[in-house]
């Protein structure tokens, strides 16, 4: 590909919902895609999720359901990627065929809308960076009014690598990724000297119910972490130039990295509480606690850095989710529209406030989507896709079903949404309703229901109404 006009370039690259990405202009290999797909995994809210999980095993029990169901999610729904790279499409796009044209519009901004939550709490662990990191300097901040101000400007210096384009994505993760996987190992290294590991491992968690249930509510945390990936995790593989390499760059980092990283604030959280009697979420004071003052100067400059690489990379993967629907919309204004949206959400503080109810109910609107979309491409439509249809060649139509709207694939979200709130698990309340929990999670049931019942309506006379693509289809 010749050397384009940086504009000219980042226009190219953000036109998701217009043209598939051709071969020769792929730009990433194994590396490029899995260091900056770490570089989007590893921020601070993975020690936050650690440190939710640890409240409620043991250590081992930890460990174990960390790397389980993470690893096994992951794989499972980073199946997708393989079209992704074939077609050199987002999912998003692969989507305009289950959900329909006006279904994707609809649910790519809704989950969007539910996405940047993630990147509020990481907005917020900044400020929390920032305000410790100045007090080893000796220099006190008030949080109540700096804590607002370091997390918009978070927010902003995030939208300016958004702004650059996967180019800048690209290298600023190669040096950031680096640095933030040695950090990651000197942490875990740190907890265990600073606290011998028998007394980690002798900490038993204070709270009510059977074993096995608080060992599924800590597995619906993260299962509900493995799925928020989900949606966002089919993007940026159309950038790489083989199917093998997308699928093990993208698994290998959401599902080793990040929960390599999780566990690290598990560790981190049973460390204090055996230090100080209580759990704590917020990395850079467990930092600051645990570590000596030289140590903790740096990993809380990495950690604070870290988050406007996760700001940066969020952003661009999230507005494209947002373009597949809604091609026609800018996406620098798309960016600076996400940059009030997220600063806006920082100062108000409820995501932080409510991280368990909150990524449940994010990933009981995409645990129906990752059941579908690997049902219908390994199932139903066996690996072919109609491009005339996908994007809406002049005569086929067939992805416009009824008035821009698959009925099947919008009704098995509804039902499985709506299943698992009434019968297996309600995470506005934490009421367990049904042995399924204990088998599935709720995030878990949501995506077997959505799959299953996407099968079995192919199954069905339903099944011509889903295949309309037959007839125009197009193998590539």
């Amino acid at each position: 590909m010749s050397r384009l006009k940086n504009a000219d370039y980042i226009t190219q690259e953000t036109i998701t919902g217009v043209v598939p990405m051709l071969k020769k202009d792929r730009q990433y290999n194994f590396w490029d895609l899995f260091l900056s797909t770490s570089g989007f995994a590893i921020a601070t809210w993975c020690y936050t999720q650690g440190a939710y999980v640890a409240e409620f095993l043991t250590f081992k029990q930890m460990l174990i359901n960390i790397f389980c169901f993470n690893i096994i999610w992951i794989l499972i729904e980073c199946i997708p990627v393989f079209f992704g790279v074939r077609y050199g499409i987002d999912l998003w796009v692969w989507l305009r065929s289950v959900l329909g044209i006006k279904g994707v519009a609809i649910f790519a901004t809704v989950i969007s809308l539910a996405n940047f939550g993630w990147y509020a709490v990481d907005a917020q662990l900044f400020a929390s960076s920032m305000i410790n990191l100045f007090g080893n300097f000796g220099v006190s901040l008030n949080p109540s009014v700096w804590a607002p101000i370091l997390g918009v400007g978070c927010v902003i210096i995030g939208t300016l690598i958004a702004l650059g384009g996967p180019d800048v994505i690209k290298w600023t993760s190669r040096i950031l990724v680096t640095a933030l996987l040695i950090v990651g190992v000197l942490v875990v290294v740190l907890c265990f000297t600073a606290v011998p590991i028998s007394d980690i491992a002798a900490v038993r968690p204070n709270v009510q119910g059977s074993k096995l249930a608080n060992f599924m509510l800590s597995a619906e945390g993260n299962v509900a972490f493995a799925f928020s990936w989900s949606t966002q995790a089919i993007v940026m593989p159309r950038l790489c130039r083989t199917e093998r390499k997308g699928y093990w760059g993208t698994s290998m980092a959401y599902g080793i990295v990040a929960p390599f990283f999780v566990a690290a604030g598990g560790v981190m959280a049973l460390a204090m509480f055996v230090k100080c009697g209580y759990y704590e979420s917020d990395p850079t004071t467990m930092l600051a606690t645990l570590a000596g003052p030289g140590f903790a100067l740096l990993s809380l400059l990495m950690v604070a850095f870290a988050n406007i690489g996760t700001q940066g990379i969020g952003s661009y993967v999230n507005c494209m989710i947002v373009k597949s629907g809604l091609p026609k919309i800018s996406y620098r204004i798309l960016v600076l529209i996400a940059m009030v949206y997220v600063s806006l959400l920082t100062v108000w503080g409820w995501v932080m406030d409510n991280f368990g109810t909150f990524i449940s109910l994010a990933a009981y609107i995409q645990g129906p989507i990752i059941g579908m979309t690997i049902a219908d491409y390994l199932l139903v439509k066996k690996r072919k896709l109609s491009l005339k249809s996908v994007y809406y060649m002049k005569g086929h139509d067939a992805y416009k079903f009824t008035h821009g709207f698959n009925l099947v694939g919008l009704g098995c979200i509804v039902i499985s949404f709506a299943a698992c709130m009434l019968f297996v698990y309600n995470p506005l309340s934490g009421a367990i309703k049904s042995s399924l929990f204990l088998i599935f999670t709720g995030s878990g049931f949501t995506a077997v229901c959505g799959g299953v019942l996407y099968w079995l309506a192919s199954l069905t006379p339903l099944r011509k109404y889903m295949l309309r693509d037959r007839e125009d289809l197009e193998i590539v």
